[in-house]
């Protein structure tokens, strides 16, 4: 059974990773009739959850940790065509980061969308399947990849399970909110 109230509680929210942490994305929310994912380190613990009361495919949602504290909010731009704007726990002044989608690598073939940072720049791209996606930083490193999930014994899983590899000195809530946006995008929550 997977630990919803861990004993020992870790603070995600803001928390830089020094080694490289695998995670284990469920696309399903931990409210019954809702929609969202609950995201899980590699202990089985839940700590980031997104829990979307209103119909699949809003165009505003909340990634959490697990106590219920908003990290950001998620807006959809309406007349953006592919346009997020996230905001920091539910501030509206200033973007955090924006994600558009990139039409040039559309000719190409490629399912890419574009991510500002302030002045960081990261690529977020579709990978094979529908679900299997990577995160890369302007010097072409893959700071994140995501893909549906195996069981130790190589079982797949349903491709609403996925596992998420982050690399090290990589900021978790960020990561999970470039996620978060994917799902979106991919109408997924």
């Amino acid at each position: 059974m997977t630990k919803v109230y861990p004993h020992k509680h870790t603070s995600y929210s803001n928390c830089m990773a020094y080694e490289r942490e695998t995670y284990t994305i469920w696309m399903k929310s931990l409210i019954f009739h809702s929609n969202g994912c609950t995201i899980y380190d590699s202990n089985g613990d839940i700590v980031y959850r997104v829990d979307n009361y209103d119909k699949k495919g809003t165009t505003q949602v909340n990634l959490m940790d697990l106590q219920g504290r908003v990290l950001c909010t998620i807006h959809k731009r309406l007349l953006g065509f592919g346009g997020w704007d996230v905001y920091k726990c539910k501030s509206h002044e200033k973007a955090w980061f924006q994600v558009k989608r990139c039409y040039k690598m559309m000719m190409m073939g490629k399912l890419t969308w574009q991510i500002m940072v302030g002045t960081q720049k990261y690529c977020m791209e579709r990978i094979g399947g529908k679900t299997a996606f990577r995160i890369i930083n302007i010097d072409g490193d893959v700071v994140a990849k995501g893909k549906q999930k195996h069981s130790s014994t190589g079982i797949v899983l349903g491709n609403d399970v996925l596992t998420l590899e982050v690399e090290a000195d990589v900021d978790h809530s960020l990561i999970m909110a470039f996620v978060t946006v994917f799902g979106l995008i991919c109408g997924r929550m």
